[in-house]
């Protein structure tokens, strides 16, 4: 029998088509984001924020988080080319839960210490914070060292204000007072129910400009010395902190970081 050969040229004629399609793919640009970067597809990493710390992190009426600290890692997000999804994760447990793996990134005003460095990784710092005192009217505090006198001086658990006024006081003193979060602590401050608080200044003192009837006093201090804030992931995510690193110095040479930073701290 005379076999026709039209079939298998058909055959082949089809395959050398589908393999030069297949390496025209192979040789086409990447996907890139907005800021030219290329994607980490597939992947969304959950950003952990204790939103009850404003201006950095809070909820809006809308439901959905806003702050310094959102603007700033949605930004680098968008720089680097990955997704995120924010986690709204009380303060108190927020580093077991990025260890657990229940979130991948903490981005929530959190001080660079030594002691976190032991069980984590940070960013390149993206904020200068020092520790303010707050006080109600009709308190007689001036100075840090006038703590030693107050019946109650509150401070969030926990945080760096916690650790400064172990310091003054010293660690098993009953007159330090700890709240689970800001807003609960400056609404005891409001209520008289603590002689003066300690805090973070960027938050302090977003409140009291939003309280300027009451008349607050803001005490600062040299022996409070400068802190910084950064983002933080796993030990392992290596790639994951140079990639933060590589936006975060981008944001900052482009004008990005300036623009919002005024947002929030103009004067």
């Amino acid at each position: 029998m005379k076999l026709s050969l039209r079939p298998f040229l058909s055959l082949l004629f089809i395959s050398l088509i589908t393999l030069g399609l297949v390496a025209c793919d192979k040789n086409k640009p990447a996907e890139t984001s907005s800021a030219g970067h290329a994607p980490d597809t597939g992947k969304v990493y959950r950003v952990g924020m204790n939103a009850a710390f404003a201006p950095f992190g809070s909820v809006n009426e809308a439901g959905k988080i806003v702050g310094f600290d959102a603007d700033i890692m949605q930004a680098i997000a968008d720089q680097a080319g990955i997704k995120i999804v924010w986690v709204n994760t009380p303060w108190e447990g927020i580093f077991s839960t990025l260890a657990q793996g229940d979130i991948d990134i903490i981005a929530s005003a959190v001080t660079i210490t030594d002691e976190r460095k032991q069980s984590m990784l940070f960013s390149d710092p993206y904020f200068e914070a020092k520790q303010v005192i707050l006080v109600p009217p009709g308190k007689d505090i001036t100075t840090p060292e006038d703590l030693k006198k107050a019946n109650k001086v509150g401070v969030t658990t926990s945080t760096s204000a916690d650790t400064v006024v172990q310091k003054i006081l010293g660690k098993t003193n009953k007159a330090i007072v700890r709240f689970e979060s800001l807003p609960l602590l400056l609404k005891e401050v409001d209520a008289g129910g603590v002689d003066a608080a300690v805090g973070d200044n960027g938050a302090v003192e977003n409140y009291v400009k939003n309280n300027n009837s009451k008349g607050f006093k803001l005490i600062y201090s040299d022996d409070f010395t400068k802190e910084y804030y950064g983002i933080a992931v796993r030990k392992e995510d290596t790639a994951l902190i140079a990639k933060i690193n590589a936006a975060l110095k981008t944001l900052r040479e482009n004008g990005t970081y300036d623009k919002i930073y005024a947002r929030y701290f103009a004067k």
